[in-house]
C-alpha cells in the first residue's frame, strides 16, 4: 500500500513535470506561429526608406507601381584588429552603423556608451547585429589607435567594429549609401561628417530606420524595431505553416 501510494505521487509529479516542459515549448512556439503566419498583421515592422525610383509595370493591361528602394553597397575597410571586412562578413545580420571619431570629446563617448548598452543586449547571442562604427576622422584614427579604444570601452570585435580607411571612401558612404549628411564634399581635408545619427539596416541590407543615438528613449526604440525585424515575416516567403504542410508533398 505504501509503495502504491509512492507510486501515485510520483506519477503526479511526473504529469506536473511534462506539463511544465510542454507549456514551456508550447508558449514560445505558439508566440512565433502568430508572428510568422499573420506577420505584419500583428506589430509594426520598420519601413523601407530612401526609394531610388518608381517603376511602372504594365501587365494583363493593367498599371501597377513598383518603388525600388536603395540597397547598400558592399565595401571593404579595416576593423580594430586590423582585418579587411566587408558586409559579407556579417551576413544575415542586421546593421547597426554610426560615424565618430575617437578624439571627440562628448558627442562620441555617449554615442558609444548607448551603443555599448546596444551591445550588451545582445550579448547572449551575438550573431543577430553588428555595430559597425565608422571613424570621421581616419587620418589620425588609425587601426593601434582604435584597438585601444576598443579596449577603453570594453567592445567586443565579435559583433562590433570600428573601422578606419581611406577618408573619401567613407565619407562617400556617409553621404550616398547611409545618407546621414545632405551637405556634399570632396572628403578633403577640410570636410568634415559629424552626426549623432544610427542607422539600421535589415539583412537584405535596406535601410529601415534612422534614430538619435543620444536619445535613451529613441535608442530603447531602435532595439524594439532590430527585435521586430527578427521576426518580420518575409513577404516573398510562405508562412511556417503553409511550408510546413507543403514539405510533404
Amino acid at each position: 500500500m505504501f509503495v502504491f501510494i509512492n507510486v501515485l505521487k510520483l506519477t503526479a509529479i511526473s504529469r506536473k513535470a511534462l506539463l511544465g516542459v510542454a507549456l514551456a515549448i508550447l508558449v514560445p512556439l505558439t508566440g512565433y506561429l502568430i508572428v510568422d503566419h499573420y506577420g505584419k498583421n500583428v506589430v509594426h515592422v520598420p519601413p523601407y526608406l530612401i526609394a531610388e525610383r518608381v517603376d511602372t509595370v504594365v501587365k494583363d493591361g493593367k498599371t501597377t507601381y513598383d518603388t525600388v528602394f536603395h540597397k547598400v553597397q558592399d565595401f571593404t575597410l579595416t576593423n580594430q584588429l586590423g582585418e579587411q571586412v566587408n558586409l559579407k562578413n556579417a551576413e544575415n545580420r542586421i546593421l547597426i552603423v554610426n560615424f565618430f571619431f575617437t578624439s571627440c570629446p562628448v558627442i562620441c563617448p555617449n554615442l558609444i556608451k548607448n551603443l555599448k548598452r546596444v551591445q550588451d543586449t545582445y550579448n547572449k547571442n551575438d550573431t543577430l547585429i553588428q555595430i559597425i562604427s565608422l571613424t570621421v576622422d581616419p587620418a589620425r584614427d588609425t587601426v593601434q589607435t582604435l584597438k585601444k579604444y576598443a579596449d577603453k570601452h570594453n567592445i567586443d570585435p565579435k559583433n562590433w567594429w570600428l573601422l578606419t580607411g581611406d577618408k573619401k571612401e567613407i565619407y562617400d558612404l556617409a553621404r550616398h549609401e547611409f545618407f546621414v549628411n545632405a551637405l556634399e564634399g570632396t572628403g578633403g581635408p577640410d570636410d568634415f561628417i559629424h552626426t549623432e545619427k544610427f542607422v539600421v539596416i535589415d539583412k537584405d541590407r535596406y535601410i529601415r530606420g534612422y534614430y538619435n543615438g543620444l536619445d535613451s528613449n529613441d535608442v530603447r526604440r531602435m532595439v524594439n524595431d532590430i527585435a521586430v525585424l527578427h521576426i518580420a515575416k518575409d513577404k516573398k516567403k510562405p508562412g511556417l505553416l503553409k511550408r510546413l504542410f507543403s514539405s510533404g508533398n
